[in-house]
Protein backbone atom coordinates (compact mmCIF):
# COMPACT_ATOMS: atom_id res chain seq x y z
CA UNK A 1 0.00 0.00 0.00
CA UNK A 2 1.32 3.42 -1.03
CA UNK A 3 2.02 6.32 1.41
CA UNK A 4 -0.78 8.55 0.23
CA UNK A 5 -3.56 5.65 0.73
CA UNK A 6 -2.52 4.32 4.13
CA UNK A 7 -2.74 7.61 5.05
CA UNK A 8 -5.99 8.21 4.16
CA UNK A 9 -7.04 5.49 5.81
CA UNK A 10 -5.77 6.58 8.95
CA UNK A 11 -6.94 9.96 8.93
CA UNK A 12 -10.45 8.15 8.17
CA UNK A 13 -10.08 6.45 11.08
CA UNK A 14 -8.86 9.51 13.47
CA UNK A 15 -11.87 11.88 11.91
CA UNK A 16 -14.52 9.29 13.46
CA UNK A 17 -12.91 9.90 16.65
CA UNK A 18 -15.42 13.38 17.29
CA UNK A 19 -12.42 14.53 19.89
CA UNK A 20 -13.79 18.13 20.41
CA UNK A 21 -12.24 19.90 23.31
CA UNK A 22 -14.96 19.66 25.52
CA UNK A 23 -15.17 15.85 24.99
CA UNK A 24 -13.10 12.91 25.78
CA UNK A 25 -10.33 12.34 23.88
CA UNK A 26 -9.32 8.92 25.00
CA UNK A 27 -10.45 6.88 22.18
CA UNK A 28 -7.99 8.70 19.74
CA UNK A 29 -5.10 8.40 22.52
CA UNK A 30 -5.87 4.43 22.91
CA UNK A 31 -5.87 3.70 19.11
CA UNK A 32 -2.72 5.73 18.35
CA UNK A 33 -1.16 4.06 21.78
CA UNK A 34 -1.80 0.69 20.23
CA UNK A 35 -0.51 1.78 16.98
CA UNK A 36 2.91 3.29 18.14
CA UNK A 37 3.61 0.96 21.01
CA UNK A 38 4.29 -2.43 18.70
CA UNK A 39 6.42 -0.21 16.72
CA UNK A 40 8.68 -0.10 19.87
CA UNK A 41 7.86 3.39 20.98
CA UNK A 42 8.75 4.35 23.87
CA UNK A 43 5.35 6.09 24.81
CA UNK A 44 4.50 9.14 27.89
CA UNK A 45 1.10 10.13 28.22
CA UNK A 46 0.65 12.80 30.23
CA UNK A 47 -2.64 14.94 31.61
CA UNK A 48 -4.34 17.33 34.38
CA UNK A 49 -7.96 16.64 33.18
CA UNK A 50 -9.82 13.78 33.57
CA UNK A 51 -11.09 12.15 30.23
CA UNK A 52 -8.09 13.82 28.27
CA UNK A 53 -4.73 12.82 27.36
CA UNK A 54 -1.60 13.93 25.27
CA UNK A 55 0.89 11.57 24.03
CA UNK A 56 5.15 12.02 23.95
CA UNK A 57 6.38 8.81 21.91
CA UNK A 58 9.71 8.21 21.08
CA UNK A 59 11.09 6.47 18.25
CA UNK A 60 15.09 6.17 18.02
CA UNK A 61 17.99 6.32 20.81
CA UNK A 62 17.91 7.84 23.93
CA UNK A 63 20.21 10.56 23.49
CA UNK A 64 19.61 14.02 23.15
CA UNK A 65 18.55 15.92 19.83
CA UNK A 66 16.37 14.48 17.96
CA UNK A 67 13.23 16.13 15.91
CA UNK A 68 9.44 16.46 17.51
CA UNK A 69 6.64 16.28 15.23
CA UNK A 70 4.05 17.70 17.11
CA UNK A 71 0.01 18.45 16.48
CA UNK A 72 -3.14 18.63 18.43
CA UNK A 73 -5.94 15.90 18.86
CA UNK A 74 -8.83 18.25 19.85
CA UNK A 75 -11.03 19.80 17.13
CA UNK A 76 -13.62 22.38 17.45
CA UNK A 77 -17.26 22.21 17.43
CA UNK A 78 -19.33 21.65 14.56
CA UNK A 79 -22.69 22.21 16.61
CA UNK A 80 -24.51 25.05 14.46
CA UNK A 81 -22.41 25.00 11.47
CA UNK A 82 -24.28 23.26 7.80
CA UNK A 83 -22.12 20.69 6.25
CA UNK A 84 -23.17 18.96 3.09
CA UNK A 85 -21.82 15.61 4.91
CA UNK A 86 -21.18 14.06 8.08
CA UNK A 87 -18.13 15.86 9.99
CA UNK A 88 -17.03 12.85 11.70
CA UNK A 89 -17.11 10.74 8.67
CA UNK A 90 -14.69 11.50 6.29
CA UNK A 91 -15.61 11.99 2.67
CA UNK A 92 -13.35 12.22 -0.43
CA UNK A 93 -14.80 14.48 -3.50
CA UNK A 94 -12.48 15.43 -6.75
CA UNK A 95 -9.40 14.68 -4.29
CA UNK A 96 -10.20 16.83 -1.45
CA UNK A 97 -10.78 14.81 1.41
CA UNK A 98 -13.29 16.72 4.01
CA UNK A 99 -14.34 16.32 7.61
CA UNK A 100 -13.67 18.36 10.74
CA UNK A 101 -10.35 18.20 11.22
CA UNK A 102 -8.72 16.84 8.41
CA UNK A 103 -6.38 19.82 8.59
CA UNK A 104 -6.67 21.28 11.83
CA UNK A 105 -4.62 18.93 12.34
CA UNK A 106 -5.49 15.27 11.89
CA UNK A 107 -4.36 15.38 8.30
CA UNK A 108 -0.35 16.44 10.02
CA UNK A 109 -0.95 13.45 12.48
CA UNK A 110 -1.63 10.66 10.13
CA UNK A 111 0.93 11.08 7.58
CA UNK A 112 2.90 11.27 10.80
CA UNK A 113 1.46 7.53 11.63
CA UNK A 114 2.39 6.67 8.03
CA UNK A 115 5.65 7.56 8.33
CA UNK A 116 6.48 6.05 12.31
CA UNK A 117 6.77 2.33 10.75
CA UNK A 118 10.03 3.57 8.65
CA UNK A 119 11.36 5.39 11.44
CA UNK A 120 11.22 2.60 13.46
CA UNK A 121 12.60 0.71 10.65
CA UNK A 122 15.52 2.80 10.08
CA UNK A 123 19.68 3.23 11.79
CA UNK A 124 18.48 6.58 14.13
CA UNK A 125 21.24 8.61 15.82
CA UNK A 126 19.18 10.59 16.25
CA UNK A 127 15.17 10.55 17.81
CA UNK A 128 11.97 11.29 16.31
CA UNK A 129 9.48 12.15 19.23
CA UNK A 130 5.31 12.90 18.38
CA UNK A 131 4.24 15.09 20.54
CA UNK A 132 -0.02 14.79 20.25
CA UNK A 133 -2.20 17.10 22.82
CA UNK A 134 -5.19 18.07 23.47
CA UNK A 135 -6.99 21.38 24.36
CA UNK A 136 -4.76 23.28 21.97
CA UNK A 137 -8.22 25.07 20.59
CA UNK A 138 -8.94 26.43 24.12
CA UNK A 139 -5.91 27.53 24.79
CA UNK A 140 -3.24 24.83 24.56
CA UNK A 141 -3.49 23.83 28.41
CA UNK A 142 -2.39 19.86 26.66
CA UNK A 143 0.53 21.50 25.56
CA UNK A 144 1.92 22.96 28.80
CA UNK A 145 1.62 19.89 30.49
CA UNK A 146 3.74 18.00 28.00
CA UNK A 147 6.48 20.43 27.60
CA UNK A 148 6.91 20.59 31.29
CA UNK A 149 6.52 16.74 31.63
CA UNK A 150 9.02 16.39 28.64
CA UNK A 151 11.71 18.48 30.30
CA UNK A 152 11.25 16.56 33.46
CA UNK A 153 11.83 13.50 31.79
CA UNK A 154 14.99 14.61 30.65
CA UNK A 155 14.34 14.84 26.85
CA UNK A 156 16.21 17.67 25.15
CA UNK A 157 14.81 17.59 21.02
CA UNK A 158 16.76 19.92 19.05
CA UNK A 159 13.97 21.01 16.96
CA UNK A 160 10.23 21.00 16.73
CA UNK A 161 8.03 20.89 13.25
CA UNK A 162 4.60 21.90 14.63
CA UNK A 163 2.22 20.77 11.73
CA UNK A 164 -0.12 23.20 11.49
CA UNK A 165 -2.11 24.13 8.17
CA UNK A 166 0.08 26.29 6.48
CA UNK A 167 -0.19 24.75 3.08
CA UNK A 168 3.29 23.01 3.73
CA UNK A 169 4.72 27.08 3.70
CA UNK A 170 7.31 27.38 6.19
CA UNK A 171 6.29 29.70 9.44
CA UNK A 172 8.82 31.00 11.82
CA UNK A 173 6.79 33.04 14.07
CA UNK A 174 2.89 34.39 14.99
CA UNK A 175 1.48 36.36 17.13
CA UNK A 176 0.38 35.19 20.63
CA UNK A 177 -3.19 34.42 21.82
CA UNK A 178 -4.13 35.57 25.05
CA UNK A 179 -7.24 35.60 26.73
CA UNK A 180 -9.56 36.95 29.42
CA UNK A 181 -13.06 37.25 31.79
CA UNK A 182 -13.93 40.03 33.55
CA UNK A 183 -16.29 39.67 35.84
CA UNK A 184 -18.39 43.29 36.89
CA UNK A 185 -20.67 43.18 40.20
CA UNK A 186 -22.92 45.93 41.51
CA UNK A 187 -26.06 46.33 42.83
CA UNK A 188 -29.48 45.73 41.33
CA UNK A 189 -32.52 48.00 41.69
CA UNK A 190 -35.69 50.04 39.95
CA UNK A 191 -34.18 51.90 36.96
CA UNK A 192 -36.14 54.40 38.31
CA UNK A 193 -34.05 54.69 41.41
CA UNK A 194 -30.02 54.88 39.45
CA UNK A 195 -28.93 56.29 42.58
CA UNK A 196 -29.49 53.01 45.21
CA UNK A 197 -27.94 51.10 42.68
CA UNK A 198 -24.73 50.01 41.43
CA UNK A 199 -25.11 49.74 37.06
CA UNK A 200 -22.55 46.60 36.66
CA UNK A 201 -23.30 46.90 32.72
CA UNK A 202 -22.44 50.47 33.33
CA UNK A 203 -19.06 50.04 34.66
CA UNK A 204 -17.96 46.99 32.24
CA UNK A 205 -18.72 49.35 29.63
CA UNK A 206 -16.11 51.99 30.87
CA UNK A 207 -13.83 48.78 30.96
CA UNK A 208 -14.31 48.22 27.17
CA UNK A 209 -14.09 52.05 26.42
CA UNK A 210 -10.84 51.96 28.19
CA UNK A 211 -9.51 48.67 26.23
CA UNK A 212 -10.96 50.34 22.75
CA UNK A 213 -8.38 53.46 23.93
CA UNK A 214 -5.58 51.35 24.10
CA UNK A 215 -6.68 49.23 20.90
CA UNK A 216 -5.94 52.72 18.74
CA UNK A 217 -2.75 53.28 20.50
CA UNK A 218 -1.29 49.83 19.85
CA UNK A 219 -0.22 50.63 15.55
CA UNK A 220 2.55 52.72 17.00
CA UNK A 221 4.12 50.67 18.95
CA UNK A 222 4.92 48.33 16.37
CA UNK A 223 8.65 46.81 15.75
CA UNK A 224 10.14 48.66 12.49
CA UNK A 225 9.56 45.97 9.70
CA UNK A 226 6.88 44.06 11.28
CA UNK A 227 5.70 41.18 8.50
CA UNK A 228 2.30 40.26 10.86
CA UNK A 229 -1.23 41.17 8.93
CA UNK A 230 -1.78 43.22 10.69
CA UNK A 231 1.30 44.66 11.61
CA UNK A 232 0.39 45.20 15.19
CA UNK A 233 -0.53 44.06 18.47
CA UNK A 234 -4.32 43.75 18.61
CA UNK A 235 -7.20 43.38 21.10
CA UNK A 236 -10.80 42.72 20.64
CA UNK A 237 -13.77 42.48 23.20
CA UNK A 238 -15.43 39.54 22.11
CA UNK A 239 -18.24 38.99 24.46
CA UNK A 240 -20.49 41.40 27.06
CA UNK A 241 -22.87 39.94 28.41
CA UNK A 242 -25.54 41.51 31.15
CA UNK A 243 -28.91 42.74 32.35
CA UNK A 244 -32.07 40.38 32.81
CA UNK A 245 -34.99 43.28 31.99
CA UNK A 246 -35.20 46.93 30.65
CA UNK A 247 -36.11 48.49 33.88
CA UNK A 248 -33.43 46.83 36.47
CA UNK A 249 -30.30 47.80 37.20
CA UNK A 250 -28.09 45.06 36.22
CA UNK A 251 -25.67 43.46 39.05
CA UNK A 252 -24.02 41.32 37.41
CA UNK A 253 -21.76 41.87 33.94
CA UNK A 254 -19.12 40.07 32.00
CA UNK A 255 -16.45 40.96 29.22
CA UNK A 256 -14.13 38.82 27.41
CA UNK A 257 -11.79 39.90 25.73
CA UNK A 258 -8.26 38.77 23.61
CA UNK A 259 -5.08 40.07 22.52
CA UNK A 260 -2.98 39.11 19.71
CA UNK A 261 0.79 40.77 20.71
CA UNK A 262 3.31 40.95 17.97
CA UNK A 263 5.61 41.50 21.00
CA UNK A 264 5.57 40.76 25.16
CA UNK A 265 6.09 44.35 25.52
CA UNK A 266 2.40 45.37 24.09
CA UNK A 267 0.52 42.30 26.31
CA UNK A 268 2.70 44.09 29.47
CA UNK A 269 2.03 47.68 28.69
CA UNK A 270 -2.10 46.72 27.58
CA UNK A 271 -2.49 44.26 30.91
CA UNK A 272 -0.70 46.92 32.96
CA UNK A 273 -3.05 50.39 32.22
CA UNK A 274 -5.89 47.91 31.92
CA UNK A 275 -5.78 47.04 35.39
CA UNK A 276 -4.68 50.54 36.94
CA UNK A 277 -7.50 51.73 35.15
CA UNK A 278 -9.64 49.10 36.70
CA UNK A 279 -8.17 49.23 40.17
CA UNK A 280 -7.48 52.99 40.79
CA UNK A 281 -10.62 54.69 38.60
CA UNK A 282 -13.58 52.02 37.99
CA UNK A 283 -13.25 50.21 41.66
CA UNK A 284 -13.15 53.01 43.81
CA UNK A 285 -16.58 54.69 41.89
CA UNK A 286 -18.27 52.13 42.35
CA UNK A 287 -17.49 50.84 46.13
CA UNK A 288 -18.23 54.88 46.93
CA UNK A 289 -21.98 54.24 45.94
CA UNK A 290 -21.79 49.83 47.91
CA UNK A 291 -18.83 48.14 49.24
CA UNK A 292 -20.13 44.94 47.66
CA UNK A 293 -19.52 46.35 44.66
CA UNK A 294 -16.35 44.53 42.95
CA UNK A 295 -14.44 43.78 39.69
CA UNK A 296 -12.82 40.24 39.32
CA UNK A 297 -10.89 38.74 36.62
CA UNK A 298 -12.42 35.20 36.61
CA UNK A 299 -10.69 33.53 33.28
CA UNK A 300 -7.11 34.13 31.45
CA UNK A 301 -4.91 32.38 29.00
CA UNK A 302 -2.33 33.00 27.12
CA UNK A 303 -0.11 31.32 24.84
CA UNK A 304 2.89 32.62 23.48
CA UNK A 305 3.75 33.90 20.59
CA UNK A 306 6.64 32.55 18.37
CA UNK A 307 9.55 34.37 17.83
CA UNK A 308 11.37 34.40 14.44
CA UNK A 309 14.78 32.95 15.25
CA UNK A 310 17.68 34.63 13.39
CA UNK A 311 19.58 31.13 13.46
CA UNK A 312 16.70 29.04 13.37
CA UNK A 313 17.87 25.16 13.92
CA UNK A 314 14.21 23.99 12.73
CA UNK A 315 13.69 25.77 10.38
CA UNK A 316 17.04 25.01 8.83
CA UNK A 317 16.08 21.37 9.37
CA UNK A 318 12.59 22.16 7.19
CA UNK A 319 14.39 23.91 4.53
CA UNK A 320 16.23 20.78 3.97
CA UNK A 321 13.57 18.55 4.10
CA UNK A 322 11.18 20.92 1.82
CA UNK A 323 13.61 22.23 -0.75
CA UNK A 324 11.82 25.61 0.31
CA UNK A 325 13.88 28.86 1.30
CA UNK A 326 11.15 31.37 1.91
CA UNK A 327 10.11 32.00 5.22
CA UNK A 328 6.86 33.25 6.47
CA UNK A 329 4.49 34.66 9.96
CA UNK A 330 1.36 34.20 10.66
CA UNK A 331 -1.21 35.84 12.98
CA UNK A 332 -2.95 32.71 14.07
CA UNK A 333 -1.50 31.03 17.18
CA UNK A 334 0.06 27.62 18.10
CA UNK A 335 1.98 25.50 20.45
CA UNK A 336 5.40 26.31 18.96
CA UNK A 337 6.17 29.01 21.11
CA UNK A 338 5.92 26.66 24.52
CA UNK A 339 8.15 24.38 22.94
CA UNK A 340 10.47 27.77 22.13
CA UNK A 341 10.29 28.33 25.83
CA UNK A 342 11.33 25.02 27.04
CA UNK A 343 14.67 25.75 24.43
CA UNK A 344 13.28 23.81 21.53
CA UNK A 345 13.58 25.38 18.22
CA UNK A 346 10.59 25.04 16.51
CA UNK A 347 8.95 26.38 12.86
CA UNK A 348 5.53 25.51 11.58
CA UNK A 349 4.91 23.47 8.50
CA UNK A 350 1.94 21.25 7.87
CA UNK A 351 -0.72 20.16 4.83
CA UNK A 352 -4.10 22.23 4.42
CA UNK A 353 -5.31 25.75 4.59
CA UNK A 354 -5.93 27.98 8.03
CA UNK A 355 -8.74 29.64 5.61
CA UNK A 356 -10.61 25.80 5.39
CA UNK A 357 -10.41 25.26 9.81
CA UNK A 358 -12.90 26.24 11.93
CA UNK A 359 -15.51 26.18 8.94
CA UNK A 360 -18.17 23.41 7.99
CA UNK A 361 -16.76 21.18 4.95
CA UNK A 362 -13.34 21.79 5.91
CA UNK A 363 -11.00 20.14 4.08
CA UNK A 364 -7.11 18.71 3.25
CA UNK A 365 -6.26 17.65 -0.21
CA UNK A 366 -4.58 14.65 -1.73
CA UNK A 367 -2.15 17.21 -3.00
CA UNK A 368 -1.51 18.52 0.05
CA UNK A 369 -0.69 15.64 2.12
CA UNK A 370 1.57 13.76 -0.45
CA UNK A 371 3.95 17.26 0.23
CA UNK A 372 3.66 16.71 4.00
CA UNK A 373 4.77 12.83 3.36
CA UNK A 374 7.18 13.50 0.65
CA UNK A 375 8.49 16.18 3.81
CA UNK A 376 8.62 13.77 6.41
CA UNK A 377 9.77 10.53 4.20
CA UNK A 378 13.56 12.90 4.27
CA UNK A 379 13.30 12.98 8.22
CA UNK A 380 14.77 9.82 9.17
CA UNK A 381 17.66 10.22 6.39
CA UNK A 382 18.52 13.45 8.18
CA UNK A 383 18.42 11.72 11.66
CA UNK A 384 20.32 8.59 10.91
CA UNK A 385 24.35 7.89 10.89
Amino acid sequence: MDRLTRTIEILETLIAFPTISTDSNQACVEWILNYLEPLGAKCLVTSDTPGKANIFATIGPDVEGGLILSGHLDVVPVAGQKWSSKPFVLREEAGFLYGRGTCDMKGFIAACLTLAPEFAAADLARPVHFAFTYDEETGCAGARVLVDEMVKAGWRPSAAIIGEPSSMRIIEGHKGCCEYTVEFTGVEGHSSLPDLGVNALEYASKYVSELMRLRHELPARAPVGSRFDPYYSTVQVCMLNSGIAHNVIPNKASVGWEMRPVQKSDLDYVRSEIAKFAANVLLPEMQAKSPEAGIEETFSSEVVGLEPESESIAAALVRHLTGGNEMDVVSFGTEAGLFQMAGVSAVICGPGSIEQAHKPDEFVSREQLSACLDMLSRVAGSLSK
